[in-house]
């Protein structure tokens, strides 16, 4: 089955600290059902100082979202549902909203 949301898609946070904010999806865990934003849902982790890390401190990264926490960004900037439809021998993603194949 086709992931409904894919690594550099244009999402939007629905609920939460972040709501309204817009960013460029990082990493997707499907797993888990959840999905890391660029620059958004930042955390703060005190970590120990290692050989890699020798100064160690507070590190601020994302932390994952629930799917169903965020969605895509059709064209005109509006949240939106994806849908699919077969094109030829492809299986593209439609925006519900507009009806446009959403690439990425």
């Amino acid at each position: 089955m086709s992931a409904k949301i894919k690594k550099g898609d244009r999402v939007v946070i629905l609920t939460g600290k972040d709501k309204g904010r817009q960013g460029a999806v990082l990493k997707v865990l499907p797993k888990d059902g959840r999905v890391l934003v660029e620059g958004l849902n930042m955390v703060q982790r005190h970590t120990k100082a290692s050989q890699t890390d020798p100064q160690g401190g507070i590190k601020r990264k994302e932390a994952s979202l629930h799917l169903s926490n965020v969605a895509i960004v059709d064209s005109n900037g509006k949240a939106t549902r994806i849908g699919f439809r077969v094109d030829g021998d492809k299986k593209v993603r439609i925006a519900k909203t507009t009806g446009e194949v959403i690439h990425g």
